[in-house]
């Protein structure tokens, strides 16, 4: 059997994109937890500011180099090489986002369940998504479902039958 081992050296992580970050876990066989190396570039956000549903998934970034800020529900933290960090599921109070503020690029290990399905919420946006990821087909992309909307914009249970 292969070794599960991967250096973060050896890989070729590109500046994150839009939904795009080189996912590890499929090199390394995993099959609960998702892994991925971002390189963020300065003045970008990693993601927009969200939280995972009650019971659903739970993600930590390890800080390679760098420097930025975390956003932590209402508060806002400086973060640095070496900082650990958790971000349960839950509710309001454990929306989080990652944001470069330095003038060199930041770079972190995200580590994360990957249950489904998954409903995520993003509050500055009044957003909701919900993701139903059956397999991961390549290191960038899974087999599923994925709806993104505003709750005002969804449709009644009978409306069109």
């Amino acid at each position: 059997m292969k070794a599960s081992i991967v250096n973060l050296v050896a890989l070729d992580p590109q500046p994150l994109l839009a939904d795009v970050a080189p996912r590890i876990g499929p090199m390394l066989g995993a099959r609960k937890l998702g892994y991925s190396l971002i390189v963020l570039t300065p003045g970008k956000r990693a993601f927009p500011f969200h939280h995972h549903h009650h019971r659903v998934n739970e993600e930590m970034f390890f800080i390679v180099e760098g420097e930025g800020e975390m956003r932590i529900g209402h508060e806002t933290h400086a973060i640095r090489a070496g900082d650990v960090i958790a971000c349960p599921p839950g509710g309001i109070e454990t929306t989080h986002q990652i944001v470069n503020t330095s003038a060199h690029d930041l770079r972190y290990l995200a580590i994360s369940t990957q249950a489904s399905p998954e409903v995520v919420e993003y509050p500055d946006t009044e957003r909701h998504a919900v993701i139903v990821a059956d397999e991961a087909v390549s290191a960038t992309s899974v087999k599923g479902f994925r709806a993104v909307f505003r709750l005002e914009d969804s449709l009644g249970y009978w409306d069109g039958e």
